[in-house]
């Protein structure tokens, strides 16, 4: 489903309609659910972050804002910080290096959660390991900046330009 069927589905559920609302969860809560699974290992953690993200997308989506990203990009936000809040929460990390054969794993991963977005896993495979890394963690483990630090043994303002050129190729990449 396109963005501007998603903002349709999201703007209609915003005025309260509950069939809009459930076209919007079919639509897109496999690949919620696979973020979420992916953040936490746990299935039944991935379930509860899936069912608070949904409550929050129904309560929140007239704040949807067009100009800060796309729909699907929102809604993956509100999952990612839900994972965060549960992972902090109960403290549930699994903070360990990534190999070649795990990140390769990690990459497949990615690719079932975005099927039908076979660009996105594009962009990503091209990315260098160290900017693949970081944003692996950060992003899909939930590790912060300072955690980030402490797992690769890297300064900080490296970690941090990993990151912010990684994202920057992958917009660049996304955009062609």
């Amino acid at each position: 489903m396109d963005n501007d069927q998603l903002l349709a589905l999201l703007s209609a559920t915003a005025k309260g309609d509950k069939n809009a609302f459930a076209s919007l969860y079919k639509s897109t809560s496999a690949k919620l659910f696979a973020i979420s699974l992916k953040m936490l290992g746990n299935r039944a953690q991935a379930e509860e972050v899936l069912q608070d993200a949904f409550v929050k997308i129904w309560h929140n989506a007239s704040d949807y804002q067009v100009s800060k990203g796309a729909v699907m990009s929102w809604m993956i936000s509100i999952v990612r910080y839900r994972c965060l809040d549960l992972l902090r929460h109960h403290k549930v990390r699994k903070e360990q290096s990534l190999t070649d054969e795990q990140e390769q794993e990690d990459l497949t991963s990615i690719q079932v959660a975005y099927e039908d977005d076979s660009k996105l896993v594009d962009c990503i495979e091209q990315l260098d390991p160290q900017q693949r890394q970081v944003i692996h963690l950060a992003y899909y483990k939930g590790l912060t900046h300072h955690e980030l630090v402490d797992h690769i043994a890297s300064p900080l303002g490296t970690v941090k330009s990993w990151i912010r050129r990684g994202l920057q190729q992958l917009q660049r990449c996304l955009t062609l």
